[in-house]
């Protein structure tokens, strides 16, 4: 487990390590920030998009040999990107990265489930979650550090050598747990085997649900500079810190999953997840409207949201997840797929509308927990 956790981690570590550094890397290579910014662009969508591909490919071959060719591919791109010369070479290399981090990210799920009951796979998926919630928040100053005293480059070089050693360990000690593998003969099996867990409505009701609560909380973090500096007059070293501060609610709520897995059928957990959800978007668009925004206002009903989100994820994962125990690998594609398609519009959606105030956030997040508690209440 400690393994699986390490390598899930992995997933989205080169998204987030690397963006102190982009403004160097720009400069460094004569590009546009524009074009810079499109090494984070591509990789979320490298990430989407090839979690569509592990899931199938490890329930015909199984989890073990997918993640060691996933794991090889990511460390393909981060040595690629270590030397490159133009922008073009490091897109390459980024778009390389993405396609083979993402299925730690699926395989990570997939694993667990295989080997866990029902009612168990919450508890262990509520502690991977837990760890992947510390990415987004740790990577940023871990990259910071080494960018600002070793250079731009440096950055990937120590993150190849993570990879590189949780490969070896990968390679030596994790078994194989897919151990009826599911014969998928071609693309059109592939499509198949999602459009039989889409048409389930209980895979659907939990997919949706899960994917609102995953990346939601994206919609804050791509304006956070501006709301804490620009309107609440928080200095650029102070939003790292409470940033950090609203993913701690995600730690605290995926803790409380794994509290009550076993004791509290998923469903009920997952909508009392989601109702905190609304409770706290609520609360936040009320204080803005109110013009009582201040820095503990805002990140008050943010850290309480990122509570509900910590318990309704876990849940929602293990809840579609035991829809076709022998399709893990699938299931968990199609929901990262649709996590991180959806972080994306969210992103995009609250980026487009934001006018200073707290309000593009607040509604951004009571929508996604309004169309994650309709869902629910098909599951």
């Amino acid at each position: 487990m400690p393994l699986l956790v390490a390598v899930t981690m992995t997933g989205t570590v080169a998204l987030h390590i690397f963006v102190p550094a982009l403004a160097a890397a720009a400069a460094d290579l004569g590009t546009t920030p524009v074009a810079a910014q499109l090494t984070i662009t591509l990789y979320l969508v490298g990430l989407a998009c090839g979690q569509l591909v592990y899931g199938p490919l490890s329930d015909r071959f199984g989890r073990r040999p997918v993640l060691i060719a996933g794991l090889s591919l990511y460390l393909a791109g981060l040595l690629l990107a270590i030397p490159a010369t133009s922008i073009e070479v490091l897109i390459v290399a980024r778009v390389l990265q993405s396609l083979g981090a993402c299925g730690s990210l699926v395989l990570g799920r997939a694993m667990v489930r295989d080997v866990s009951t029902a009612t168990d796979a919450a508890r262990k998926i509520a502690i991977l979650t837990m760890a992947m919630t510390l990415t987004p928040a740790l990577a940023p100053a871990i990259g910071g550090l080494v960018a600002g005293a070793f250079g731009w480059r440096a950055v990937f070089v120590v993150l190849a050598a993570v990879v590189a050693g949780l490969g070896a360990l990968v390679v030596l000690t994790l078994p194989e747990t897919n151990r009826r593998p599911v014969a998928l003969p071609g693309v059109g099996a592939v499509a198949g085997a999602y459009l039989r867990l889409l048409r389930n409505p209980a895979y659907r009701a939990y997919m949706i649900a899960g994917a609102c609560a995953g990346t939601s909380l994206y919609a804050f973090l791509a304006v956070a500079p501006f709301l804490l500096v620009d309107r609440l007059g928080r200095s650029s070293q102070e939003v790292g810190l409470d940033c950090l501060i609203v993913v701690a609610g995600m730690v605290v709520g995926s803790a409380l999953a794994g509290r009550l897995a076993g004791r509290v059928p998923i469903l009920r957990a997952a909508r009392v997840g989601n109702g905190i959800c609304l409770a706290a978007a609520l609360a936040l668009l009320a204080i803005d409207r109110a013009g009582a925004l201040n820095v503990a206002t805002l990140l008050a009903p943010l850290v309480l949201y990122a509570v509900g989100i910590g318990l309704l994820g876990p849940n929602a994962v293990a809840g579609l997840m035991n829809v076709d125990p022998h399709a893990a690998g699938s299931a968990s594609s199609l929901y990262g797929f649709m996590q991180m398609a959806l972080g994306a519009l969210f992103t995009l959606a609250v980026a487009a509308w934001h006018d200073g105030s707290a309000a593009p956030v607040a509604v951004t997040l009571l929508a996604a927990s309004t169309i994650a508690a309709l869902s629910l209440r098909r599951a």
